[in-house]
């Protein structure tokens, strides 16, 4: 298929993508969300930036769920994009007024250099082919500033269900490894990498026994990782989907030479 052809596909896939019920079940007014919010907060709290007035771009905002409750938590800088009609018209019934329709791709090769503190990809870049998500991060890695942060979501290829995540949306493209995800982003200029799992978040008693069996259900993949392959690392990730965050390299700049007195 040439590139037409593959951007005319998308074009239908994305300008349906509530009406086709790709994007699942969306809220029609903000108590809608509560399902999410517990653990929007957690990634927020542990991940944005601590000053409540960095610049924060989320590319693929959908219809605006992880910026809502952003501004709900003070920050108040934040500007989204997402290429589809129904996610956008969605987010403004919501009354989320930060979001913008455009082409991913033309709306972050239009931004300024060195310019966003922070950059989300929040289950976005699996849409894309391997050379798109190549541009893609060193677009990101461009327009962030030194030591900015790109967070990113994403389908585990780790998972023993990997595929409810991976074909449970005709648009998905891939799946990533914390290894091959990690390996992306330093073949740009991103420096630091790290991978978390995605796990229950404890805000009240079912939650709480969620966070229990999984952990004991963890435990067991685990195992049978050990048994199988000999690996005996701690840190796999098993979760359907994981998170990571990268940071842009510092610019260092050589220390002032000394005069030399002689």
């Amino acid at each position: 298929m040439n590139s037409q052809g593959s951007q005319e596909h998308r074009r239908r896939l994305y300008d349906r993508y509530i009406s086709s019920g790709s994007a699942g079940l969306i809220p029609k007014q903000a108590a809608d969300l509560s399902h999410r919010i517990p653990y929007l907060r957690h990634i927020i709290a542990k991940f944005f930036p601590k000053d409540k007035h960095s610049k924060i771009l989320d590319l693929g905002c959908g219809y605006g769920a992880l910026l809502y409750v952003a501004e709900s938590a003070g920050y108040d800088n934040l500007i989204g994009v997402d290429t589809s009609s129904e996610q956008v018209a969605a987010a403004r019934i919501l009354g989320i007024s930060q979001v913008t329709q455009d082409d991913v791709f033309s709306f972050i090769e239009k931004q300024p250099s060195d310019s966003y503190d922070t950059l989300i990809a929040f289950d976005i870049i699996e849409h894309f082919t391997k050379r798109e998500v190549l541009s893609i991060i060193d677009e990101a890695c461009r327009v962030l500033k030194p030591g900015g942060r790109l967070i990113v979501h994403v389908p585990n290829g780790e998972s023993p269900f990997v595929g409810r995540i991976l074909f449970g949306d005709f648009t998905h493209e891939q799946a990533f490894t914390q290894r091959s995800l990690t390996a992306l982003f330093r073949t740009s200029d991103f420096e630091e990498v790290y991978c978390y799992e995605d796990v229950p978040v404890v805000h009240g008693l079912k939650s709480a026994v969620r966070r229990v069996i999984w952990s004991l259900l963890r435990r067991l993949l685990w195992f049978y990782v050990a048994v199988e392959m000999g690996d005996t690392r701690q840190d796999t990730i098993f979760s359907q989907n994981f998170l990571a965050v990268a940071f842009k390299k510092r610019v260092l700049f050589p220390s002032k030479p000394q005069l030399v007195v002689r």
